[in-house]
Order: C-alpha cells, then structure tokens, then sequence
C-alpha cells in the first residue's frame, strides 16, 4: 500500500495527482500544518526537514520505502507504475528533458515560490521584506515567461510533447500558487491554455474536489 502524507494546495499535490492517474490503491494521511504536525517528533522521524509531502511505500518485502523531496517521490511513482506511461522511456531524449524539467521545477521556480511567501526568512524589517518579495515576484515572472515560451516553441499539448507526464502535474502545483500575482501563471497564452488543459483531466480535479481546494483553481 501507498501512503501518502499531505496538505491541501501544499508540495504534495503533485504527488497526489499522479496517484490519482495512476490509479492504484492509496492513502492520504493529512498531515495538519495549522496544528504544527509537519514539525512534531513523529513526522520528523518520517521527513527531518519538516516539509511536507512523505510518501511511505510498503508494497515491498521488508522495511518499508520512506520517501521525501516532491521531484524524487514524482520519479518513484512514474517509475514504479511503467503502466501509467508517465515517465518516458529510459536512455531516451524525452527522458533526459523529463529529469531538466523536474530540476528546473522543483531546484528554479519552486525556491523562488517559497522566497515570494515566505519573505521574513530572508530579511528583518518590514521595508526589507516587502523588498524581497517584490524582487521575488518579478523572478517568477522571468521564469513563468520561459515555460511560455518553451510550450509555445514546440506547440504540443503537453510540457515534454505529445504525451502526459510527471512533470505536468507538479508544473500546474506551482502554478496554482501564483494566481494571486499582479500576472499569474494563467495570464501567460501558452501557459494559461496548458494549465486548463492539465486542469481538464479527471485525476487533476479528483485531487482539487478531495483536497477542498475553491475555485479558481489557478
């Protein structure tokens, strides 16, 4: 059985969503930031990082899998599921550009997501903050212009081409968090079509309703 520990709209959705496309038996197990559990000695044993999401994997013989980082759990679930088709194929071209594009997400535009929301990691007073997220915003915005503009330079459906991948889901995840800019993701033409094209798939919007998320979605 896979489990997976969560919050709504957090780094686990991506994850969610591909459980949901894959379609094996899962269980979600809410892990309450509002009550500070992703920080108490039991999670901590699980992710000492105390970020949200886990992924416990006990379809193995033996110890079971305890898996942390939302780019290595996204690979394990495409991987261990080959069925699902969303990775694609090992040694290949489209391969290699899955791997840039979950770096880029997850090591590029995600660090500069928690920089905009969490801006008083980085600065003391109120002017300095206010600084940096404006600074920050204005990054993300450099950084949603080039995945525009690579959707736009191949004219497919999906980010790695014609087919759905793991990468699709964790770019909506990241996206989402930006609808409250003064340009969100959804402003962007290649970009807005692509996130509600992504946002159409059955599984995508399973993940919103059971999570409770309100619209607009992104």
């Amino acid at each position: 059985m896979l489990q997976l520990h969560y919050f709504p709209s957090n780094a686990s959705m991506a994850p969610h969503m591909l459980l949901e496309e894959i379609g094996a038996p899962f269980e979600l197990r809410l892990v309450d930031r509002a009550r500070g559990e992703h920080k108490s000695p039991e999670y901590l044993r699980l992710n000492p990082n105390g970020l949200i999401p886990v992924l416990i994997d006990r379809r193995g013989a033996g110890e079971p899998l305890v898996l942390y980082e939302t780019a290595a759990i996204c690979l394990h679930l495409a991987d261990t599921h080959p069925a699902a088709g969303l990775a694609p194929p090992l040694r290949s071209a489209a391969r290699a550009h899955c791997y840039k594009w979950l770096a880029w997400l997850s090591n590029t535009l995600q660090p500069d997501l928690i920089v905009y929301y969490y801006p008083e990691r980085w600065a003391d007073d109120a002017a300095a903050v206010a600084q940096v997220k404006a600074h920050a915003e204005q990054r993300i915005g450099t950084l949603l212009e080039q995945l525009d503009a690579a959707l736009s330079g191949h004219g497919r459906e999906w980010l790695l081409g014609d087919e759905y991948s793991c990468v699709d889901p964790y770019a909506l995840m990241l996206c989402r968090w930006t609808r409250s800019f003064t340009r969100p993701a959804r402003s962007w033409p290649a970009l807005g079509a692509y996130l509600q094209r992504v946002l159409a798939r059955p599984a995508v919007r399973r993940v919103f309703e059971k999570e409770g998320l309100p619209q607009p979605w992104v």
